[in-house]
């Protein structure tokens, strides 16, 4: 499923909500406040491109995504643009480092496949993240969180979390959030599930009961209160 995809699916949840409705997992975000993040980040993002000079991230509150009718084509709209100025584009501004344009699509594709998740508990809707893409979003994930300066652990624990999806997929994370890897070696706390239920465990969509945790639970709160 491509990002244009992604949002489609994204605007057919949000068809059934109420524009100030509340967003549970999204601090105090209403459902008007979500669909302007996402129609917002790709038009922001496509501005960088074109323009090569990065500017802060914008307000959700300040988006302008019209009435109801008219979210599922202003976000679509935001995805074409972004789409347009990615093409063809060489190395970009990212809030990693400079990279290739093609860094931005992948960022915005795992921030929909999560926000995905948040619509669904908006309007009540089957939510099921396709695996490819939740795998995907938590490599990405870890690659945001080993960044350096990009999130900050009080190094009160040591160890490694593993993470063992049904579908054999593995990661390991070390607990002051410097490296990730695929590894298989032996952890001090394992987090077992689909890859989709570890995707919303990791970014605090599901509670942490919704998969199977063997080990040091204080490594893991500790990783959720300091990380994603």
């Amino acid at each position: 499923m491509d990002l244009r995809e992604l949002a489609i699916e994204f605007t057919t949840a949000m068809a059934g909500a109420a524009p100030e409705a509340r967003v549970p997992t999204c601090q105090d975000w209403t459902a008007r406040d979500l669909v302007g993040h996402i129609g917002q980040g790709p038009r922001w993002v496509a501005e960088i491109i074109r323009t090569g000079v990065p500017t802060p991230p914008p307000d959700p509150r300040d988006a302008e995504p019209g009435p109801k009718a008219e979210w599922a084509g202003w976000v679509v709209a935001g995805i074409d643009e972004l789409l347009a100025a990615v093409a063809g584009a060489g190395e970009v501004w990212t809030i990693v480092g400079a990279g290739p344009a093609e860094w931005w699509v992948r960022r915005l594709r795992a921030d929909l496949t999560v926000h995905l998740a948040d619509a669904a508990l908006v309007t009540g809707v089957p939510y099921a993240a396709p695996t490819a893409l939740a795998v995907d979003a938590i490599d990405e994930g870890l690659d945001l969180l080993t960044t350096p300066g990009l999130a900050t652990f009080p190094g009160s624990r040591t160890g490694t979390l593993a993470l063992h999806a049904t579908t054999g997929d593995r990661w390991a994370i070390t607990s002051d959030g410097s490296t990730w890897s695929h590894s298989t070696a032996d952890p001090d706390t394992t987090l077992s599930g689909t890859p989709q239920d570890l995707l919303l465990v990791l970014m605090r969509r599901r509670p942490v009961d919704a998969v199977t945790v063997i080990g040091d639970r204080a490594l893991l709160d500790e990783l959720l209160t300091y990380s994603f």
